[in-house]
């Protein structure tokens, strides 16, 4: 049974059990607490937790997910794979314990002509919670289970919680027993005796207690819950390698053809090698990881989710390398991997030439990546090993943290990959040192970022106060700037308090408010809270932490609010204008991006500020300039026609039949608010405040574009009065360039552009004319060289210089004329830019005595307070004293002295 034809019966069973049946969420987690979708009841937390109620009594799903956690167990277990998908059955409040296992045992054991799956109801094993005496009764005398294959369980071993008071409950673990050839028989009361005999496929969660406080398991239990819930997830892979005959996942439908393909281009065949097994499964994991990684929005980078992503495509590729293809390879896989996937999921079919860009383009800078840093990592290898041998690190081969971490940093090397190549050569990385330097790196970002999302509050606090309130705090913004209020909620260093006095930094729930809450890109609003006693509360932020939650944080600068105080909010009403140009703005650039230069340019995040936007959106390659210029003329032209800007709710299926445009990473709900411009010109899914019409808008003036990661570019531009500053200071510039230049408007590229290449054949005369004069004296300096001991040795000062390559060239011609018949040593040294230089060289001879560039300019370079090295020919250093230079060159001269005299 193919893997789709399971995914199938899963969703049709369920369905002719009166469950709503619901799509994929996307791997992009709508939890902002974890990166991916890593479990089938993501989507779903929070109506398991009581959160927000839950649309439907009884819902089914097939949910991709992603988890690397134990990437390093890819390949070499049965069961670990990076994509997976976890078929799913939940009830929220409607059927429990007997319901749900009836529901798996049919389903399981049906024969496959009826719709089911035809397992061996014999040969399934059932672990439960060791009180649970329902299920128990459930699974024995319900549907029939051999009691000895139902096996008890202590609460550490078979219960689940969130790891914090709130709901919690036992499971009933279903496994199948794969027979006598995959391990022991089960004893002794588990089904855990070795091997991979007894598969687990299907879990159970009876979501039916309230715990306590404690660690671990360790908690009390408070009581039932007043709404239980069925929380299911059951591997569709392990379920397809059981119904397919197969070892493993790795060898399923949806799967194998990659390792097959791998096969053709290495010439290598799968199961002749254990090691190369494993790489060719790796290979399979992740490239078909990437396809539905990449498929869902998400573009390589060095953080977050695109960091994932990267170290997949990187551990594959690395992986085709060590089977002994150094040609490009995810051409010739992921092609594979998409015809595998597209019967479940044929968006990557529809989607794939814009999969296939990002992924060859990461490839390719991978492939860049690791010419360069392998060198480097062998060589910081190298000496980690020399280290050793000489007894430092207690005899082990150590890399250390801040070798590691200029790898990563400078390089672009990942640690994982620092990890595994420096183990492969029997060298240990200081690990910890890196994570210090990289905590080190990122701690004050972090702590930005953190104060912006959550203030000083614990999320509790928040969820505290939300589930306080009647209702969700109500935004009237859309039509008001200014209400009445009451508080509602009130914290004061993030603690729940009853009161404030001036002068404090507090934080504010309104029962109602005009304030928007920063959110799709929107800064938030601004403005005042006066309350009828008196109070004055000066805001500056308003966040959502939690749904249904906007939190108005400021500063109390006169009198008391408490709970309770009624007042009026008021929101500084010429920065909402100014920001709803901007919005507005946002939505028509990302709108002529379309038009100009393609659908596939889509928006990756954006900033809408007072008069000024920052767009980022998806691109493989930069934005021409001509074709930038013709966006910002059709954005102002749509301007000046003064398009109505309109907005409707609406369900979300009927949104995206109009084809309104969603913001990726954005969570929405069954319900939607879309915001069109001229009709249908421009239809966005959007929560933002706008103007009425284009024409409020003014005009927009495109800053510029940039990268500012892979594949993801930026526009910056100013709207309304900033972009007519803007306009009015480039008209003055221009202006002062034709009086300068005496050319017309029209004339001043050009004109310029020939002024930079008569300076640029300038430079490169004065340039050409400064080395001969530095190279003229060559000769003279060969014929002075000094002899010390049985080398002839060269220290010249040649003062000012250009760079470090007048220094070389000098250096190099004067070693010529000295030849090889005699050990000889170059030092010259010279200032470039007020910074001291030096650069040395060897011949034959030398380096055959002992004597090596690199050690010489080092002295060179420490005299300098700076550094330096490079190879025993040839070595360059540089320093901040220049005055030193004298003392340095004649370091040289004594260095070669001392060496001869301990010869």
């Amino acid at each position: 049974m193919r893997t789709a034809e399971i995914r199938k019966r899963w969703l049709d069973y369920f369905e002719s059990k009166d469950h709503a049946i619901v799509p994929s969420a996307p791997l992009v987690s709508p939890d902002p607490s974890i990166l991916f979708t890593i479990a089938g009841m993501v989507p779903f937390i929070p109506y398991i937790l009581g959160t927000e109620p839950a649309p439907w009594p009884r819902v089914a799903s097939v949910q991709k997910c992603i988890r690397t956690n134990d990437i390093e167990n890819v390949g070499r277990t049965t069961r670990h794979g990076t994509f997976f998908q976890m078929n799913g059955n939940f009830s929220f409040g409607d059927y429990f314990k007997r319901e749900a296992i009836d529901f798996a045992w049919e389903l399981l054991t049906t024969d496959q002509g009826q719709g089911g799956y035809g397992l061996d109801g014999d040969r399934l094993w059932v672990t439960i919670w060791e009180e649970d005496a329902e299920a128990f009764d459930a699974l024995t005398k319900g549907v029939g289970l051999d009691p000895k294959h139902v096996v008890r369980l202590p609460r550490e071993e078979n219960f689940w919680d969130t790891g914090q008071p709130g709901p919690a409950g036992p499971c009933a673990e279903w496994h199948y027993d794969r027979g006598p050839a995959y391990g022991p028989d089960a004893v002794g009361g588990t089904v855990d005796p070795g091997g991979d005999r007894y598969l687990e496929i299907w879990n159970l969660v009876f979501d039916q207690f309230v715990r306590g406080e404690g660690q671990g398991k360790n908690y009390p239990l408070l009581g039932e819950l007043e709404h239980k819930s069925i929380d299911t997830g059951a591997g569709l892979e392990r379920i397809a390698y059981l119904l397919q005959g197969k070892e493993n996942l790795y060898e399923i439908d949806e799967v194998y053809p990659v390792i097959a393909r791998v096969e053709e281009l290495t010439g290598k065949r799968y199961g002749a090698d254990p090691e190369d097994d494993v790489r060719m499964r790796v290979i399979a994991d992740h490239v078909r990881s990437s396809l539905m990684v990449i498929g869902d929005g998400v573009r390589p980078s060095n953080e977050g989710r695109g960091y994932v992503l990267r170290r997949l495509v990187r551990r594959a590729v690395r992986a085709v390398r060590l089977l002994g293809v150094d040609e490009v390879a995810l051409p010739s896989l992921l092609p594979v991997s998409k015809d595998a996937m597209k019967a479940s999921y044929p968006e990557v079919e529809a989607d794939f030439a814009r999969i296939s860009d990002v992924a060859y383009a990461e490839e390719d800078a991978f492939r860049r990546t690791l010419a360069q840093g392998t060198t480097i990592l062998d060589t910081a290898v190298g000496r980690a090993k020399s280290r050793a041998s000489d007894g430092a690190d207690g005899g082990t081969p150590v890399l250390g943290g801040a070798e590691a971490f200029q790898l990563h940093d400078t390089y672009g090397f990942p640690i994982d990959l620092t990890l595994e190549m420096a183990a492969e050569q029997g060298v240990q990385v200081d690990e910890k040192a890196f994570r210090d330097l990289m905590a080190e790196q990122k701690q004050r970002a972090r702590a930005d970022a953190l104060a912006k999302k959550t203030g000083h509050a614990d999320l509790r606090s928040y969820e505290h106060l939300n589930k306080e309130l009647s209702a969700p705090v109500e935004f009237l913004g859309y039509t008001d700037t200014e209400s009445a209020v009451t508080v509602a909620g009130l914290l004061v260093d993030g603690v729940p308090a009853p009161a404030a006095t001036a002068p404090a930094d507090v934080e504010v729930v309104l029962d109602r408010t005009p304030f928007y809450a920063e959110a799709g890109g929107q800064l938030a609003d601004q403005g005042t809270i006066v309350l009828d006693g008196g109070a004055t509360i000066e805001v500056d932020d308003v966040q959502r932490p939690v749904k249904g939650l906007s939190v108005h944080r400021g500063r109390l600068v006169e009198g008391t609010v408490a709970l309770g105080d009624p007042g009026t909010a008021t929101i500084d009403v010429a920065r909402r204008v100014a920001i709803s140009r901007a919005h507005s703005a946002t939505h028509m650039i990302h709108k002529a991006l379309h038009e100009m230069v393609g659908p596939d340019r889509t928006q990756a995040g954006s900033e809408n500020a007072p008069s000024r936007v920052r767009f980022d959106f998806r691109s493989p390659t930069p934005v021409a300039a001509d074709a930038l210029g013709e966006i910002e003329e059709r954005v102002n032209a749509r301007l000046t026609e003064n398009l109505e800007v309109t907005d409707a709710t609406m369900p979300i299926a009927r949104a995206r039949e109009l084809g309104a445009m969603a913001l990726f990473g954005e969570k929405y709900g069954d319900t939607v608010r879309v915001v069109s411009i001229g009709g249908d010109w421009s239809r966005e899914l959007c929560g933002g405040t706008h103007v009425k019409a284009t024409g409020e808008v003014g005009r927009v003036a495109l800053l510029g574009e940039a990268s500012i990661g892979s594949g993801v570019r930026r526009v910056d531009a100013l709207v309304g009065d900033g972009a007519y500053g803007f306009q009015a200071k480039e008209h003055a510039l221009v202006g002062q360039l034709t009086g300068l230049l005496g050319a017309r408007p029209d004339e001043l590229a050009d004109r310029v552009g020939s002024l930079l290449t008569r300076l640029k054949d300038t430079e490169k005369e004065l340039a050409g004319l400064r080395q001969d004069r530095i190279l003229a004296a060559a000769g003279t300096l060969a014929a002075q060289a000094e002899r010390v001991g049985d080398v002839r040795v060269v220290a010249h000062d040649a003062g000012e210089v250009a760079s470090a390559d007048d220094l070389r060239a000098l250096v190099l011609d004067v070693r010529g004329r000295l030849g090889d018949a005699e050990a000889v040593l170059v030092a010259v040294g010279g200032v470039a830019g007020g910074r001291p230089l030096v650069v040395v060289g060897t011949n034959a001879g030398a380096r055959d005595a002992g004597l090596r560039a690199g050690d010489f300019v080092k002295v060179a370079a420490k005299a300098l307070g700076g550094g330096g090295g490079g190879k025993p020919d040839l070595a360059q250093g540089g320093g901040t004293d220049a005055s030193a230079l004298p003392a340095a060159l004649a370091g040289v001269s004594e260095g070669v002295r001392a060496a001869q005299a301990g010869a």
